[in-house]
C-alpha cells in the first residue's frame, strides 16, 4: 500500500515537493492550503540562484516562458550614488543553468499548473493532530479529517500547524527593521543598466533593483526602524532615505511593507514522520536573497530522503537542513550589518575591502560559491 503525506501549505517549498513526488514518487499525498485558491496577482520579484535552478530543471523550468524570467549578468554595488564594485554573476552560470530573476506569481503559477487539480484543498486549516497506530491523524477547522503516514509543514514564518503540533508559539525574531516593495517600470527609470541588479548601501538602510522579466524593474528597501510603526510612517521614512541618497525614484503603483523577521535556531519536531520546510523550518533576512532558492532546496533535500529506506528520515533531514542553515545564515546576518553602516570612517573601510574581496577567488569560493552553487 502506498505511504500518504498530507502537506500544508502550497508555497514554493510546498509545490516544488508535491512536483518532485507527483514525477518521480509512490507517494500519495494531498496539498491542503489555508486561502481560497493560490495568490498569482502578487507581482514581486525573487531572485534565484544556480542552486535553486538545477533543481527546478529536473521538473522543467528549462522550457519556462522566457519573457517572464531574466538573467542578469552583474550585481552593482553602490554606496549612496557612487559605484564601489561589481559582481560578475555569471562565473557561477553553467549552460543550462543561470542566474535568474523572476516574479514569485509567476513561479507559483508555474509550480501548480505541473500538479493535478485534484491534489488540492483550499480553505483548509488544522485544528488538531493526533497520533494512532503510527498514522498521524488530522482535524481540520471545517470538520473535514486526513490520516497519513508523513506530515509536511510549509505555511510559513507564522506556522499555525507548527504552533499546534509542539504546543508552543514558534519563536522568531523581529530584526528592527522592515522592507518596502514595489515594482517599477522600465520605461519609467532608464538610469540602471537593465543587464544588473543594483545594491545601494545607505546609512542604516540598503535598496535593491532589478528586473524580472522585459518590462518590469523589482525594487525593495530594507529600512532599519526599531519601531512597530506603520506604513505612513514607513513610507515617510523611505522617502527620507531616498531624499537623503539622491535617489529619484517614481513610484506608479502601492507600495507594500512588511517587518523583517528571523527564526531563532531550528527545532526538530517531538513527533515522528513530521517535517518542516521552508520557512517553517528556518526563516532568513533577506540579505542574501536566498528564501526562495532555500524553499527549493529543502524540498529536493527532503525528497530525496523520502525514497530512502531508512527508519531515521527525520534526523537525517534534519541535520542536513541545519548545517545549510547555519552556513547562509550566518553570511545574512553579516550582510545586514555591512550593507548599512553609518560611520563615515568604517562606510569608507567597507568600499576599499569590498573593491579587493570581489576580486578575491578564495572570498568568492568560500562566501558566495558555497551558497550558489551546493
Amino acid at each position: 500500500m502506498k505511504k500518504k503525506i498530507a502537506i500544508i501549505g502550497a508555497g514554493i517549498a510546498g509545490l516544488t515537493l508535491g512536483n518532485f513526488l507527483q514525477k518521480k514518487s509512490n507517494y500519495e499525498f494531498i496539498i491542503y492550503e489555508k486561502g481560497e485558491t493560490l495568490n498569482l496577482d502578487e507581482g514581486f520579484g525573487i531572485q534565484l540562484a544556480i542552486n535553486s535552478i538545477s533543481i527546478l530543471n529536473q521538473i522543467g523550468f528549462k522550457e519556462f516562458n522566457k519573457s517572464e524570467i531574466f538573467n542578469p549578468k552583474t550585481l552593482v554595488f553602490f554606496s549612496k550614488q557612487d559605484k564601489v564594485c561589481d559582481l560578475d554573476l555569471t562565473q557561477f552560470n553553467t549552460q543550462a543553468e543561470k542566474y535568474t530573476t523572476l516574479k514569485r506569481s509567476s513561479l507559483i503559477k508555474f509550480l501548480k499548473d505541473k500538479l493535478f487539480n485534484n491534489i488540492f484543498r483550499f480553505n483548509k486549516m488544522i485544528e488538531l493532530i493526533e497520533y494512532k497506530e503510527n498514522k498521524i491523524q488530522l482535524k481540520f477547522t471545517d470538520g473535514g479529517t486526513d490520516e497519513v503516514d508523513y506530515l509536511i509543514v510549509s505555511d510559513g514564518v507564522f506556522s499555525t500547524t507548527k504552533t499546534i503540533i509542539e504546543n508552543k508559539k514558534t519563536k522568531i525574531n523581529f530584526r528592527g527593521a522592515f522592507a518596502a516593495r514595489t515594482t517599477i517600470s522600465k520605461n519609467n527609470f532608464k538610469t540602471l543598466n537593465e543587464e544588473n541588479i543594483s545594491l545601494i548601501m545607505c546609512p542604516n538602510a540598503h535598496l535593491v533593483l532589478y528586473p524580472i522579466n522585459e518590462e518590469e524593474y523589482n525594487f525593495i528597501a530594507i529600512l532599519r526602524n526599531k519601531a512597530n510603526t506603520s506604513d505612513d510612517k514607513n513610507r515617510e521614512l523611505l522617502k527620507n532615505v531616498l531624499e537623503q541618497n539622491n535617489l529619484n525614484i517614481l513610484f506608479e503603483k502601492k507600495i507594500s511593507f512588511w517587518p523583517i523577521y528571523s527564526s531563532n535556531k531550528p527545532t526538530i519536531s517531538k513527533y515522528k514522520n513530521i517535517f518542516y520546510l521552508g520557512d517553517a523550518f528556518y526563516t532568513f533576512p533577506p540579505t542574501m536573497a536566498q528564501g526562495a532558492s532555500q524553499s527549493i532546496e529543502s524540498a529536493d533535500e527532503l525528497f530525496k530522503i523520502l525514497e530512502k529506506d531508512s527508519d531515521n528520515k527525520q534526523d537525517i533531514y534534519f541535520a542536513n537542513r541545519l548545517e545549510r542553515v547555519k552556513i547562509i545564515s550566518r553570511r545574512s546576518n553579516f550582510n545586514f550589518f555591512v550593507f548599512h553602516l553609518c560611520n563615515s570612517f568604517f562606510v569608507i573601510a567597507r568600499n576599499f575591502i569590498l573593491r579587493k574581496l570581489i576580486y578575491n577567488n578564495k572570498f568568492i569560493d568560500t562566501f558566495l560559491r558555497r551558497v550558489f552553487r551546493k
